[in-house]
């Protein structure tokens, strides 16, 4: 199985390197082409892997691969960890991965009008895209099959640069530019905070191996750590590495980088905001769950972290006219939840999430992103409506997907809501009473702003230009192919997984178990207990508050953006004036934009500034640089005057010269 682990990785980089050095040579079909082979490779080996863990109980594969060094007893390795956890991430990760590189043919097959005329960063752009799209689907596969914090380590910063790459991939645009730096640095605090607590690890348990750490963990539950008076170590070393998931997965505050991430080609806003790379730090505190049962700080951390993530987050996107931006807030809002379910324990409801947004947000993304072919290029929902009539495949994959989405009885996003809220009201730890309340008001506020897009996008009149209106069609089939192959599962997944994640606990393969929760913090034990059935689960939860709440939110928003908006075009605005101050600090984004600015950015300059005047300018130029060499200027002019040319005055000079010399001599 070795090979076929190496072949999964292996197949998407190799078309990355073909692509990106060798894309003038192949052209634009070459270089889709190849990309999507390795992808297209990968997906049905991990299919088939996964396969083997559902029908034939394939053991799990912990293996070094290759041995980098070996320093002071840790050795550093790449190796693969693979296990029904890693294999449902794989086949999630290179499926939609696969989705995004057929529908970027469509997407970018005029991107040389994106580039001003004669710009040489638009040359062959078309083929560099494809490297870096399977250059990425490589980094997510490192990541997610890694068997130890090096590489864990390596595949992390790798999706960050890659992402770095792809969002700023319009590099003549200015905001583009702006947007990837800002991920950057953001992404840069988070992994600060990361590395400390994987050197931590390393310091304290003298291994980098997953399986050794969790092993070793219980016998450090009680070590204390020196710092501020005294701090347990796996708190320590879990808030550490949550921090890491915080920038990763877009948490508050270190969220600011996501929503201006939409600057990049809508592919990119699938393949990063639904599968990879904000989920990477989900997927990550869930394989760390045997360290993270023994902090219970760190467990209430996350709780409140999350549920703050999931309502304001959402609340954003109720004011939000970019139709890229309403999707990026929800995945906000959405990356809150899964992480909430993390903090409960109920990790194995955080992953199933994980796996069903992955498939609505890509599909709502994608879908999106058809909207803007045919819009030619315009983003706000407010120049849009009535597109159902010309685009009837785009229209329903994106109804399917706002449904799974807000948790529609039977959809995808349904079972795995249901099952985080229901295991939040389980839990006892500091912060549950307020992560339940926050999760619960998140439902309604996801109908609602899901719905206001949908409605002024699909239905209504027509309110773009006539040029527009009169060339409206449905997008070519590989933009609508990978819509559709992506609705299936927004439906059905759920039907198909809920049962063998969170009741069987499928995830657990012989005596090795991927997800370890402490009997005290078992939240999704009453839900294994009262299991029967996936009906039973649908009819018990449409009697619960968060059915009642998302259909309020979808009828509401079918009342304001659909009857009421057909008869007054600006209650939107009108709406939106009501809100007053809450309007402003909503679009205002709570204000973190500009405290990052002016506090950040601005004391960054500042300080730069005023090093640069004192320390620069006065201290090294004026004062040791010109100032030295003016201090030996004026030592010389004095000095000089000793040369005066008279022979006495050096005679005297001598014997002064000699008298001093025995002088000391005696004395001494």
């Amino acid at each position: 199985m070795e090979q076929v682990y190496l072949t999964i990785v292996l197949a998407p980089l190799v078309g990355a390197i073909v692509a990106g050095f060798f894309g003038g040579r192949i052209g634009r079909r070459g270089a889709h082409s190849v990309t999507i082979a390795g992808v297209g490779v990968s997906t049905a080996l991990s299919i088939w892997v996964l396969a083997r863990f559902v029908g034939h109980d394939e053991p799990v594969f912990n293996q070094a691969i290759y041995t980098w060094m070996v320093s002071d007893g840790i050795r550093f390795e790449v190796g693969f960890l693979v296990d029904r956890l890693t294999a449902l991430m794989m086949v999630t990760v290179t499926f939609v991965a696969l989705m995004v590189h057929i529908y970027t043919i469509g997407y970018m097959a005029d991107d040389e009008h994106n580039w001003p005329k004669g710009a040489l960063t638009g040359k062959n752009s078309y083929q560099r895209f494809f490297s870096y799209i399977s250059l990425f689907t490589f980094s997510m596969l490192m990541l997610v099959m890694s068997n130890n914090f090096m590489q864990l380590f390596f595949g992390w910063e790798a999706v960050g640069l890659v992402s770095y790459l792809l969002i700023g991939f319009w590099s003549t645009r200015e905001t583009a530019i702006f947007a990837n730096l800002k991920a950057f640095l953001v992404n840069r605090v988070g992994d600060f905070g990361f590395i400390l607590g994987i050197a931590a690890i390393g310091l304290y348990f003298n291994t980098m191996d997953y399986a050794e750490v969790f092993a070793a963990a219980p016998a450090h539950a009680d070590t204390q750590v020196a710092i501020l008076g005294g701090v347990s170590l796996m708190s320590l070393i879990c808030i550490l590495l949550f921090i890491g998931a915080m920038g990763k997965s877009a948490q508050v505050p270190l969220h600011v980088w996501l929503p201006d991430s939409m600057e990049g080609p809508t592919p990119i806003s699938a393949l990063i905001h639904a599968a990879t790379m904000v989920t990477a730090g989900v997927f990550m505190v869930a394989r760390m769950s045997p360290l993270f049962e023994l902090s219970e700080t760190a467990l209430s951390l996350i709780l409140i972290i999350g549920a703050t993530t999931a309502l304001f987050m959402g609340l954003i996107g109720l004011v939000q006219n970019d139709i890229k931006r309403v999707v990026a807030y929800s995945t906000l809002s959405q990356l809150g939840y899964m992480v909430t379910a993390l903090g409960a324990s109920a990790y194995a409801a955080g992953i199933f999430h994980l796996m069903t947004h992955a498939f609505f947000k890509a599909l709502l993304f994608l879908a999106a992103g058809s909207v803007i072919i045919a819009m030619h290029h315009r983003q706000d929902i407010r120049e849009m409506g009535g597109l159902r009539r010309s685009m009837p495949i785009t229209w329903i994959t994106a109804l399917i997907g706002s449904l799974a989405l807000i948790g529609f009885p039977g959809f995808a996003g349904f079972f795995s809501k249901d099952a985080i809220i229901e295991a939040v009201g389980h839990s006892t730890l500091f912060g549950s009473g307020y992560a339940m309340v926050l999760l619960t008001l998140g439902v309604f506020v996801t109908a609602l702003y899901s719905f206001r897009m949908y409605f002024l996008v699909f239905h209504g009149k027509p309110r773009m230009d006539e040029h527009t209106r009169h060339h409206l069609h449905e997008t070519p089939i590989v933009v609508t192919l990978p819509l559709i192959l992506l609705a299936i599962p927004s439906v059905v997944i759920g039907w198909m997984v809920v049962e063998p994640l969170l009741v069987s606990n499928w995830l657990a393969s012989g005596d090795w178990n991927p997800i370890f929760v402490a009997p005290e913090h078992d939240t999704l034990q009453p839900l294994r207990e009262h299991w029967q059935g996936e009906w039973a689960f649908i009819l018990h939860g449409m009697t619960m508050p968060p059915f009642f709440l998302a259909m309020g939110g979808l009828i509401l928003a079918a009342i304001l953006w659909w009857l009421v908006f057909a008869r007054n075009p600006r209650i939107d605005e009108q709406i939106q004036a009501m809100g007053g101050p809450l309007t402003k600090v909503l679009q205002a984004k709570y204000g973190f934009d500009e405290f990052n600015q002016k506090v950040f950015a601005g004391g960054g300059r500042w300080l730069g500034t005023r090093l640069w005047i004192t320390g620069d300018r006065t201290l090294i130029d004026g004062a040791i640089v010109n100032g030295s060499a003016n201090q030996v200027g004026r030592l010389a002019q004095q000095v000089r005057h000793l040369q005066t040319g008279y022979l006495y005055h050096y005679a005297i000079a001598m014997i002064v010269g000699l008298v001093v010399l025995l002088t000391v001599f005696v004395v001494l």
